[in-house]
């Protein structure tokens, strides 16, 4: 994939994949054999159905607040199979397929959303940033933790992060962008191109012809990819972070998609989008496409689907039980951890919430 052929200025969209599951280039270098790509729609499809069980659990009031990641499924699954164990990840909070594979297990991120502090332990994870609600405040970790690994001399490091597209118009965003470029650390910015930040259209987030753009003024590469197309997304990602790995600094990938769900359990879409709209880009879905490239080169069928979602159901519901049963935390637990010794006013607001509890258990 060469950068300069997709001009983002001229928005020049990188695509391999269609939504009926043909390849458009022709010349094509595919990066992905027929095994990986089926590895990949298998990882797709295990988030998506661990993301609609997760909904699920949430209108059975066993799980908080929770943001859907359905329809984005191709640009977490293609970063994840990009990243390592020595990269870094900093995510924002709809990433769940690069999150699985960096190393969190289910059992963790059910517990993060049923607020519990053990949930961002991340005992396979390395290198792995907890979610981050203020939006595109994580983007200046990231350049931090770039500017560490270039100051510290740690070759072929890369710091892979995600933002959304209301984020791009944070000021976190301009920030992280303009120091990650003067300083040429190995950051990948992704930013999830949804349509939507929260309610508010894209076209009413920015002037610009796409985000990708906004890479020129600061003076690095940048790239509107397809980012329902897991062939595109897997290149760019892969190409980007060999870029960056070798010092030339930081690139911007824009990944067009859709945010066929709610922005959280909280929100109701259908108060700002049309129904047309959500069929339009649901003939684009991300596994729908690749399912179409497979099943045209007899690599999948669906009597494999479903045995595999009987499967993929039982592991989801095993590690949910195992969430839902983890002992509650404690009091101890809420305080504990911020200080290696604790100061004198958090003991203070300890010993008088204890005094409270003893007085609410006694008024039973």
């Amino acid at each position: 994939m060469n950068f300069k052929k997709y001009d983002p200025l001229k928005d020049i969209m990188y695509q391999v994949l269609d939504k009926n599951g043909n390849l458009t280039l022709a010349d094509w270098d595919n990066k992905l054999n027929d095994m990986e790509a089926k590895t990949a729609y298998e990882k797709m499809l295990f988030a998506r159905q661990a993301d609609i069980k997760a909904v699920s659990y949430q209108r059975q009031g066993r799980m908080y607040t929770y943001p859907p990641n359905l329809g984005q499924e191709a640009i977490a699954v293609a970063a994840g199979m990009v990243i390592r164990d020595e990269d870094w990840l900093v995510p924002a909070f709809r990433e769940l397929g690069t999150y699985l594979a960096k190393g969190m297990s289910l059992k963790e991120y059910f517990l993060y959303f049923r607020g519990h502090e053990d949930s961002l332990i991340f005992k396979n994870a390395k290198n792995f940033l907890p979610f981050s609600v203020p939006i595109a405040s994580q983007l200046l970790h990231a350049v931090g933790i770039g500017y560490a690994i270039k100051y510290k001399e740690e070759k072929d490091k890369v710091v892979f992060t995600f933002v959304g597209d209301g984020g791009t118009s944070e000021g976190d965003f301009h920030e992280a962008m303009n120091f990650a470029a003067v300083w040429k650390v190995p950051v990948i910015f992704i930013v999830q191109n949804n349509q939507f930040a929260i309610s508010v259209p894209f076209n009413k987030q920015t002037a610009s012809v796409n985000i990708a753009a906004k890479s020129v003024a600061y003076g690095m590469p940048g790239i509107k990819v397809d980012g329902n197309d897991i062939f595109a997304m897997y290149d760019a990602v892969q190409t980007t972070a060999d870029y960056a790995g070798k010092g030339n600094g930081p690139v911007l990938i824009e990944a067009l998609t859709f945010r066929a769900g709610a922005h959280t359990t909280s929100d109701d879409p259908s108060k700002y989008r049309t129904k047309e709209e959500e069929d339009n880009w649901a003939a684009k879905d991300p596994l729908l496409r690749l399912k179409k490239y497979l099943q045209g080169k007899d690599l999948w069928n669906a009597k494999e689907e479903n045995a595999l979602l009987d499967q993929y159901d039982l592991e989801i519901e095993r590690q949910f039980e195992e969430a839902e049963n983890y002992p509650t935390t404690t009091l101890d637990e809420v305080f504990d951890y911020h200080y290696e010794e604790l100061p004198e006013e958090l003991n203070r607001q300890k010993v008088a919430y204890k005094k409270f509890l003893n007085w609410k258990e006694t008024r039973k």
